[in-house]
């Protein structure tokens, strides 16, 4: 369905649009700084004897600027440049994770470094902004699907790279400083991806700034009140294609008879390659059929593949198999996520306009985790499990008859016209 109105035109056809790969590239640092903090920076502190709810709290800092971005999001729609953004906030993360690298690491630096880490997260928020942004302008229609691929795949290596990596460096080079040095140069590196990318000229600016922030909202009202807009919205909110489960595949894994170092391998390495190669199949997929479709057919492998792993033989060799497929599905879930997203927005106020379908789809993610811990604590593993897999297969049912019902509706209005 192609919208209307200039914010979802096409690119002047005089511009050759980038690889939609570039963007693996671009977004690698917002998730170098995930997994240094979630991962290296905690290994740092509790192997200085730091306690682990210290430690948690020092990682749940690092979330809120996540939680709130959609309040500061129309700043990048209003002010500047999005390659000035990028830069600036890549810059100013970057040195943030080397002054982490600097504090002394004990427990005396905790106020200081979870400042720091708020600070440095809500910097490169705007990273994020401004690569949604770019992603959203410079790629055609026909390519969103690969471009959120190739995007979600990037944020995921990014966290391979700043938890898996930093920590292998961690445990080697003799300061800490050293790879918070590393990392922020890798951090820095990406910037050159830039050059291969056009400034969008944007369509809501003017001189006077209360026009450009009407010409905002009214882009935002605009989009979410079509019907690719309101599905879109209905989408973020359905409890399907949350990935839940994987944030208790630890808490389950004896059922399974699964061992420490399995989970290691089964959740950590191979979960974030076997996700980023489903980020990359998820956009091909959604390059080929209808975006929102794809997010449904996707929530569905999800439901299946929790089912399977509920009635599977608990063995060590089924946790595996199942966590990995699981791993698979979230990767495909995520690029169809994004792809559908980046559909709706158009262009215009991208940012604005994608931060909000952001925040919203957090929803049914915090729910689902509390759900699914309710039912294992009641039903177990496999009343986990079906849970997650009834609460989707709802969702589906639930958008399938809310998209009829918006069908009836517009013929009805049409044929009251004629």
């Amino acid at each position: 369905m192609q919208l209307n109105n200039t914010s979802h035109s096409e690119p002047n056809s005089t511009h050759i649009p980038v690889h939609p790969s570039i963007f693996t590239l671009l977004i690698l640092p917002f998730g170098i700084i995930t997994g240094y903090i979630s991962v290296t920076l905690a290994f740092l502190f509790t192997r200085e004897g730091i306690s682990v709810e210290k430690v948690a709290a020092l990682i749940a800092a690092g979330v809120l600027p996540h939680i709130f971005k959609f309040v500061w999001a129309p700043l990048v729609d209003s002010f500047l440049s999005l390659k000035k953004w990028y830069l600036i906030a890549n810059g100013i993360s970057a040195l943030g994770i080397l002054a982490t690298g600097i504090l002394p690491i004990k427990d005396s630096s905790l106020p200081l470094m979870t400042f720091i880490v708020i600070f440095s997260n809500f910097m490169i928020t705007f990273l994020g902004m401004a690569n949604d942004g770019l992603m959203a302008h410079d790629v055609p229609e026909k390519l969103k699907g690969r471009a959120a691929g190739y995007s979600q795949a990037g944020c995921l290596g990014g966290i391979g790279l700043g938890g898996g990596a930093g920590l292998w460096l961690a445990q080697r080079l003799p300061e800490e400083w050293m790879v918070a040095a590393i990392l922020a140069i890798t951090c820095l590196l990406c910037c050159f991806g830039l050059f291969f990318l056009k400034e969008p000229k944007s369509t809501i600016r003017d001189h006077r700034m209360m026009k450009t922030f009407r010409n905002l909202v009214e882009d935002v009202y605009i989009t979410l009140k079509t019907k690719m807009g309101i599905l879109a919205m209905i989408l973020c909110f359905l409890t399907l294609g949350t990935g839940a489960a994987s944030n208790l595949w630890s808490a389950v894994a004896k059922d399974w008879n699964a061992g420490a170092d399995t989970v290691a391998l089964a959740t950590g390495v191979m979960a974030g390659l076997l996700s980023a190669a489903g980020c990359l199949l998820g956009g091909w997929i959604c390059d080929r059929i209808k975006r929102q479709s794809a997010y449904l057919l996707f929530g569905l492998l999800g439901a299946l593949c929790a089912l399977g792993m509920a009635y599977s033989p608990k063995t060590e060799l089924m946790y595996i198999i199942w966590t990995s497929l699981y791993a698979v599905i979230m990767g495909l879930s995520y690029a169809g996520y994004n792809a559908f997203v980046l559909e709706a927005i158009g262009k215009g106020a991208a940012v604005t306009k994608y931060n909000i379908y952001a925040a919203l789809s957090n929803a049914p993610i915090y729910l689902m985790i509390y759900i699914e811990g309710w039912a294992h604590t009641r039903w177990g593993s496999k009343g986990m499990l079906n849970t997650e897999a009834v609460f989707a297969v709802l969702a589906i049912i639930l958008f399938l008859f809310l998209q009829i019902l918006m069908k009836e509706r517009k013929l009805d209005k049409e044929n009251r016209i004629l």
